[in-house]
């Protein structure tokens, strides 16, 4: 299984100025080959991949973060290629084929153009298009009801793949010969489109379907923290045993649900990976447009998977205000230096605490964290008025595990409650490395 991925040196003049013409000799640059398109059969296929010619790439690592509480925005200087712009390389798989394709607002070429417009100008045969919660713009709710539908741009029919339907059934798949998967993941094991992914993998093998899984990064990179989900606590917001921040892309994370046989009776789908180029997991990766309503941007994304576990609590995240997942409260919190009021906006139509004074911390503008925090959650639950009232059934949802409330309920430390995820998160690791793809 492998995949040839280029990445090209970049001149840079200054730190404020790039010149517009670069000189390239045969000592400006090299080829670095990385491992691994995949396929669920013993006779594995590869798929090599091409990134677009003519790119200079800065990579812009961790330690050079642009400002916080920024919108989401690629920098200037960061360019690369997802695995939607290399067309060149899966047109191929495509050739003569109906084709269905599961994305939304996030599936878009570096050009910013929508994946299913451009595959329409390619007169590739699209036949459906099949969307994750949020629905195929992304302007849905958490949790909320999307219906099947139109597009109108492209007059083809969109299929729910949230609330009764998850799973793409078998006449809904009918005319699909083979099928693209291009949603941005952010590396959260409660982000719910890699259960989607899940599913359509899931669909795609009983149906004998292709499926082409376009590699984006990951914006949470290679952070691997957190509780290891229990099989017995699996659900929508976590299917399968992972930690909370798993470190893989989604079309990584793809090949481990394959290879680990946790689809249904342990079928396999016949599974391509179309990868990133000029991307490495210590690059930091701003996305271009928000995933979902209510993460917008890189610090929300950041702070996500630290301060969801508060979705299974009497605190709030923030939805209905503009800083959502960057500041936490409740109205059983101390009124100490920071209030804010819920009320309705985009991404959340009914917010808890609706029009009431909630009681908490900001973090829109604390340097980026690198791994999963719980400082704030053991001290929300300490200054809590009321802690019987503090967690919901939800929280071992979330959690995958009952431990965590009852190691917090028992006065734990974060670093003890920390040291009893060790031997899972060694173990995982240990296993999904072999599914990685890049360095």
């Amino acid at each position: 299984m492998i995949i040839n991925l280029k990445s090209t040196l970049f001149l840079q003049k200054d730190a404020f100025e790039i010149k517009k013409q670069f000189f390239l000799s045969k000592n400006c640059f090299f080829l670095f080959v990385l491992s691994s398109i995949f396929s669920c059969k013993p006779a594995q296929k590869a798929i090599t991949t091409k990134p677009l010619e003519e790119k200079i790439v800065k990579v812009v690592h961790r330690n050079e973060l642009k400002p916080k509480n920024s919108v989401v925005s690629n920098p200037k200087n960061l360019l690369f290629s997802v695995g939607a712009d290399n067309f060149n390389g899966f047109s191929k798989f495509l050739k003569s084929k109906k084709v269905g394709v599961v994305t939304n607002q996030t599936g878009i070429l570096s050009n910013n153009m929508n994946l299913v417009d451009f595959l329409v100008a390619k007169n590739v045969n699209l036949t459906k298009i099949f969307a994750p919660e949020h629905g195929f713009r992304g302007t849905a709710d958490a949790g909320e009801l999307v219906v099947d539908g139109k597009d109108v741009k492209t007059n083809l029919p969109i299929i729910s793949l949230y609330g009764d339907n998850k799973k793409p059934k078998s006449e809904q798949l009918n005319g699909v010969e083979v099928m693209i998967f291009d949603i941005q993941d952010v590396g959260a094991r409660f982000y719910t489109y890699i259960s989607t992914l899940h599913y359509v993998m899931e669909a795609c093998a009983e149906n004998n379907i292709p499926l082409l899984v376009l590699d984006r990064p990951n914006p949470n990179g290679a952070i691997v923290d957190g509780p290891v989900l229990e099989p017995e606590f699996s659900s929508f917001v976590g299917m399968h045993p992972i930690p909370v921040l798993h470190g893989m892309t989604i079309g990584e994370y793809a090949q481990m649900i394959n290879g680990e046989k946790w689809l249904k009776n342990g079928i396999q789908c016949d599974l391509q990976i179309v990868a990133c180029s000029a991307y490495n997991r210590v690059s930091f990766y701003s996305l271009t447009v928000k995933p979902s309503p209510n993460l917008p941007n890189d610090q929300a994304i950041n702070l996500y998977a630290s301060l969801c576990f508060f979705e299974g609590t009497n605190v709030s995240v923030g939805r209905g205000t503009d800083l959502q997942f960057q500041i936490f409260g409740s109205p059983f919190l101390p009124n100490d230096n920071f209030c804010f009021i819920p009320k309705p906006n985009f991404g959340a139509k009914n917010p808890l605490y609706n029009g009431i004074d909630c009681f908490g911390e900001n973090l829109s503008n604390i340097p980026k964290v690198e791994r999963l925090e719980l400082k704030w959650l053991l001290k929300a639950y300490e200054e809590t008025k009321e802690k019987s009232k503090f967690f919901n059934s939800f929280f071992t949802k979330l959690a995958g595990t009952k431990k965590l409330q009852q190691q917090i309920e028992s006065g734990m430390s974060a670093a003890e409650i920390r040291a009893s995820w060790e031997t899972d998160l060694i173990e995982f690791k240990s296993m999904s490395k072999k599914y990685l793809i890049y360095p």
